[in-house]
């Protein structure tokens, strides 16, 4: 082992050391020896024990650790103390701005074992009550774990899409100045609205291909250089990749559609269509006697068949919502009060229904609500719906699934809430037979509404747990239970790639937020886009009832 990766491993000993609150002269005493390791003007591999432990800083104790590293390549005190952290906890340590000190009130006061739980933390403003923690510092943190998700080069398509927008205006400005008014689409995993993106693809059709070879370097935002023939590539400062791809003008919707679709959904089309030109992509549909697909659906699952029948679903649009349900205030975690929240759906949402769901009684590192406080913001909310009236908000809890799949309050409680939405924020560690069976038995609890994220996945950090979906689905179907599409974009939990069998089985999918301040409530675009991808429409979305038709669903249920 080299002097740099000795001292590493002394500094990481130093820092797990004090997550578990050792010896403060211990970890002191480890950290300086990490330190002079690091500023040796010499290989401590070339010295035997007695000579490392004379070098200043280390004595016979540190001595021996780095012998021992130096004949077996690892540390067996470390090693022991790695099995008491979990591995998310020691990841966290190489965030730049914070230490252990910190990584220990993330850990043991919010609940939080991992990077990924950690950047959802930042979304919903949970940091900054935090002991020694502050926006500031929140803000850095999530600058931090940004880049590092972009260093894997995938992205979250919110993340993506302020860059594209304005890539497609600056490009759209750039090419009054070409020749032959030139045509520019967005394709690719984008335009289908893939929840993770790993490049953005646009599409130029130009008179003359060349013009746009010669003066794309004038084109400043970006850099674009050849990658193959007729296609550009460009890196934006975020890291993502972006490729344009040139082609005849005459072309262009033919070559748009193509870097639409996935493959098999392109040559399906194409086989029936013919070879083109086409005038634009409902004339490639007509050619090939079928019904116009939105870009959303073109994966070569059944959009196909469903064309040819002209039994496409008429996919939900924003304005068919009505509400917001799971929504949370400073009752729990977070950042806007329950009238601040209402008031933004009535005034500038112009809903005509909210739902607030804060957190349950176990969810203690959210301030979840304990029975008394609950019997107060229903005192609160019956205030605020005569004040606010025809606008209503409905009595809504966020109710944690124990472990062994009951809820964590009484039938006298639960009750009382218009509807009850059933989440798993705990032990997030089951096999697929123990997931799937603690779901199933939240959900015959006759007082849950809503399944809330189902997997508790969190996109590019936490896989979330195993279920049997099917099952899980199944379930819902029986006993009249919602499932939801949170539509946080770290969330987007339940996969639109079992939207359609939901649906089938008749199981109604709600579009939520999940909102922790106002600003949140426009998470609900992302929501909406997965499920137009999972082929949701207004009349199996419970938040596009109207106020009178959710009240009597709600009525109904309970």
């Amino acid at each position: 082992m080299e002097n740099k990766a000795i001292a590493r491993t002394l500094r990481l000993l130093s820092q797990l050391m004090e997550l578990h609150n050792e010896n403060p002269f211990k970890i002191k005493s480890v950290a300086n020896a990490a330190f002079k390791v690091d500023k040796l003007p010499f290989a401590i591999k070339t010295k035997n024990l007695e000579e490392i432990a004379q070098i200043d800083g280390l004595g016979k104790s540190i001595s021996s650790k780095v012998w021992e590293m130096l004949q077996t390549g690892t540390m067996a005190e470390l090693q022991a103390i790695l099995t008491e952290t979990p591995e998310g906890i020691v990841e966290m340590l190489g965030i730049k701005g914070i230490g252990p000190k910190k990584i220990v009130v993330i850990w043991k006061d919010l609940g939080i074992e991992n990077i990924g739980e950690l950047y959802y933390a930042c979304n919903e403003n949970r940091l900054i009550e935090a002991k020694g923690f502050g926006l500031k510092t929140q803000e850095e943190i999530k600058k931090v774990i940004e880049f590092q998700m972009a260093a894997h080069g995938k992205f979250l398509y919110a993340q993506t899409e302020p860059l594209v927008n304005k890539l497609h205006a600056d490009l759209s400005v750039w090419l009054k100045g070409i020749s032959g008014e030139p045509l520019l689409g967005v394709a690719g995993a984008y335009r289908r609205c893939l929840e993770i993106i790993e490049e953005v693809e646009l599409v130029l059709g130009a008179e003359t291909i060349q013009e746009i070879y010669d003066r794309i370097a004038e084109f400043e935002p970006l850099n674009f250089e050849p990658h193959t023939e007729n296609t550009l590539i460009a890196l934006s400062p975020f890291g993502l990749k972006i490729k344009l791809h040139l082609t005849d003008k005459k072309d262009f919707y033919l070559n748009w559609f193509r870097l639409t679709g996935n493959e098999a959904h392109v040559k399906q089309v194409l086989d029936m269509a013919g070879p083109g030109p086409f005038a634009d992509e409902y004339e490639i549909y007509r050619k090939a006697g079928l019904s116009f697909v939105e870009p959303e659906l073109r994966e070569s699952l059944d959009e196909i068949q469903l064309a040819k029948e002209n039994k496409l679903p008429v996919l939900i649009k924003y304005e068919d919502l009505k509400g917001s349900l799971h929504n949370h205030s400073t009752w729990s975690d977070g950042v806007h009060k329950l009238e601040e929240m209402a008031q933004y759906c009535k005034e500038n949402l112009q809903l005509e229904y909210l739902g607030i769901c804060d957190h349950s009684r176990s969810a203690f590192y959210a301030n979840g609500l304990n029975e008394q406080r609950v019997y107060a913001q229903h005192q609160e909310i019956n205030a605020l719906n005569a004040k606010l009236a025809p606008f209503k908000i409905f009595k809504g809890i966020e109710s944690d699934i124990l472990y062994d799949g009951a809820l964590d309050y009484s039938d006298d409680i639960l009750k009382t809430f218009d509807f009850v939405v059933a989440s798993v924020h705990s032990n997030l560690r089951m096999d697929e037979e123990k997931a799937t069976a603690r779901l199933i038995k939240a959900i015959e609890n006759p007082y849950t509404t809503i399944l809330g994220h189902p997997t508790g996945r969190l996109l590019l950090s936490r896989k979330g747990y195993p279920i049997d979906y099917t099952k899980v689905i199944d379930a819902c179907a029986a006993n009249n239970v919602v499932i939801e599409i949170n539509a946080n974009p770290l969330r987007l939990d339940l996969d639109w790639r079992w939207h359609r069998y939901a649906l089938e089985k008749g199981v109604l999918l709600s579009v939520n937020p999940d909102a922790h301040r106002t600003e949140g409530f426009h998470d609900t675009r992302f929501g909406l886009l997965i499920g137009r991808k999972g082929g949701l429409t207004a009349k199996q979305c419970l938040n596009a009832m109207s106020l009178e038709d959710i009240s009597q669903y709600f009525s109904n249920k309970k």
